[in-house]
């Protein structure tokens, strides 16, 4: 998992989430410092995590500078998902289990990275782990039963960090942050998210807009 690449960050793009798991089998690396209630916490969101198959919602995304984005977003594990954004106007980006794309009307540009390259890979696996290269720097339990996870790349620490943050009965993931090596912060609030069967294959999938007909 990277959780660099502020290009292809879920906001500025690349959900890890968002997100990841096989959080209740973690190595005794990664466990190291956490608690019995800790490693309750992690199993609870792996389950919440590997059942999120398919799904859609809004969100706001907050940029490093504090620029606000909205917008609407689709997902379908294993490996696609779709980001539309409305504010601004047009921006999509969109994994089609493949590759990541990115394009942006305002400025016609178009770009893509490997799905494998971005935090997307681990979010939106077949089987979503946290025990493969990954670090569990904290978790956090609030009262009302809303809880926390700071994870980063165990093998590149200093390249950033994901928060994923869980709250509700039934249990439902509200938003996360990503920090980049840098200290600038993007977060995505997930102002609402519904699960939803069969959604159309069309959703994720993006061709090069900027692409003139008959060019290689």
């Amino acid at each position: 998992m990277t959780v660099s690449r502020r290009a292809f960050t879920l906001g500025s793009v690349a959900l890890g989430t968002a997100a990841l798991a096989s959080l209740a089998a973690l190595p005794a690396a990664a466990q190291a410092g956490l608690s019995a209630a800790d490693r309750a916490t992690l199993a609870q969101a792996q389950t919440y995590l590997q059942n999120l198959t398919s799904a859609r919602g809004d969100f706001v995304e907050t940029g490093p500078g504090g620029q606000r984005r909205t917008g609407r977003f689709w997902l379908q594990r294993p490996g696609r998902m779709r980001f539309e954004y409305t504010d601004p106007a047009g921006l999509l980006v969109v994994s089609d289990g493949n590759n990541v794309k990115r394009y942006d009307p305002r400025l016609n540009v178009f770009r893509q990275v490997p799905l494998g390259a971005t935090p997307l890979s681990t979010f939106l696996a077949r089987n979503v782990r946290l025990d493969q290269g990954v670090r569990i720097d904290r978790v956090t339990r609030m009262a009302s039963g809303a809880f926390a996870i700071t994870a980063r790349d165990s093998g590149k620490p200093n390249e950033g960090s994901v928060i994923l943050a869980f709250a509700g009965s039934p249990l439902r993931l509200q938003e996360w942050t990503i920090t980049d090596a840098q200290g600038g912060r993007t977060r995505t609030q997930l102002t609402s998210l519904v699960n939803e069967a069969n959604l159309a294959a069309s959703l994720f999938r993006l061709r090069d807009p900027t692409r003139r007909p008959g060019r290689d």
